[in-house]
Order: structure tokens, then C-alpha cells, then sequence
């Protein structure tokens, strides 16, 4: 089953790390209060004047990356217990490419929230005792789908299934941004793009 949870893990584990650093940081809790951090489509977001301070990170493509014979391979030599002696098929190696977006209703709230967000991703270091340690998180401080589907894998095997990961930032031009905004159905926010990698599916 860990395979089938890659997607929400890694998504996840980057919402819980984002939190967890937001938190930690007394200027941002102290200017904003009760921040939440979501990962729901753009256009599902509400945008009202009086809404609450929000920081959304979006899964919006995946595509193929072609390393992924190489790391498997590297993790495999690393570990055995990743091996998967009955399959033949090579694992499928991905990119994730996320769309993180402030939202607030009053001034300068979405840069202020959007800087600091940015600051914990350049900052983080997602080894596998990371992932590890997020993940447990999740499942003994959460409830719904993805509590219920971590309590029925085993966490070890899931963190080396994904080993590390790498987190970058993808700078748009204004008319690709714009084609993405449009795409999404949206009305535009302050929003960067990141490309996380590399995943495997075996």
C-alpha cells in the first residue's frame, strides 16, 4: 500500500513541515495569529475580505524524471528491503511540481506570510528520519483518510520508498504564471513555484 500513498505522503510531509516552521517563527504567529496551512485547489479557496490568514500548497503536475533508474538502483544497493524481487517493471520515477500561494485580507499580510514560507523551505533539509518524524506526527495528531491509511502501513517502509527528497524553486515568467492562473480557474495570488523530486513509484 505504501506505493499508492507516495502523492499524499510527500504532500503531507511538506504541510507539516511548513506548519511546524511557521510556528516556530514568534514574528509571524505574533503579526498573524491563526494562520492556516492548506493544500486544496486554488479555486476551491475562499477570498473574501474577512477571511482567515492562509498558506496553500498545491500539487498542480507531475512529470516524469528520467533518473529514476540510477536512484533506485542507489537505493536498492543502500537498502535490500526496498527491492521488489517480483517485479520486472523499473520503479516510476517522478517530479512533483507544487504552487504555494499566501492568502490574506489586510495589508502586506500575503508577503509577509509568502517570505516567511519561503525562508522554511530554503531552510529544510527533508532527510528520511524527516520524513520519518513527520510522518509519525501526522498519524498520532491527526484524524481522517490519511491517519486511517498511515495506521495500516508500516511508516519505515513508506520513508524509504522515498527517501530524500529535494525541494527547489521554479521561477515563472508573468506570462506563464498567468497561463497557470488561468489554467487553475482562479483569480491570482502571490504564488511561487516548487519542484520537488525525486519520488518513486515502484
Amino acid at each position: 500500500m505504501s506505493s499508492q500513498l507516495i502523492l499524499i505522503a510527500v504532500t503531507a510531509v511538506l504541510k507539516d513541515l511548513l506548519e511546524n516552521g511557521l510556528v516556530e517563527s514568534a514574528a509571524i504567529m505574533s503579526s498573524l495569529g491563526d494562520l492556516k496551512v492548506t493544500t486544496q485547489p486554488p479555486d476551491r479557496i475562499s477570498v473574501g475580505t474577512d477571511d482567515q490568514t492562509q498558506l496553500n500548497l498545491f500539487l498542480y503536475q507531475m512529470t516524469q524524471n528520467r533518473n529514476a533508474d540510477w536512484i533506485a538502483q542507489k537505493r536498492r544497493n543502500r537498502n535490500q528491503s526496498v527491492e521488489n524481487p517480483g517485479s520486472e517493471k523499473p520503479p516510476l520515477g517522478l517530479n512533483l511540481h507544487y504552487l504555494l500561494t499566501a492568502y490574506g485580507s489586510k495589508d502586506f499580510q500575503t508577503e509577509w506570510i509568502l517570505g516567511h514560507a519561503m525562508q522554511v523551505l530554503r531552510d529544510m533539509q527533508i532527510t528520511r528520519d524527516t520524513i520519518d518524524r513527520s510522518l509519525k506526527h501526522i498519524a498520532d495528531n491527526t484524524d481522517g483518510f490519511l491517519a486511517q491509511a498511515l495506521a495500516k502501513t508500516s511508516i519505515t517502509d513508506l520513508c524509504e520508498q522515498i527517501g530524500e527528497i529535494k525541494i527547489y524553486p521554479k521561477f515563472f515568467n508573468t506570462e506563464e504564471m498567468s497561463k497557470l492562473w488561468s489554467f487553475l480557474h482562479a483569480s491570482y495570488r502571490p504564488s511561487i513555484a516548487y519542484e520537488v523530486s525525486t519520488v518513486l513509484i515502484d
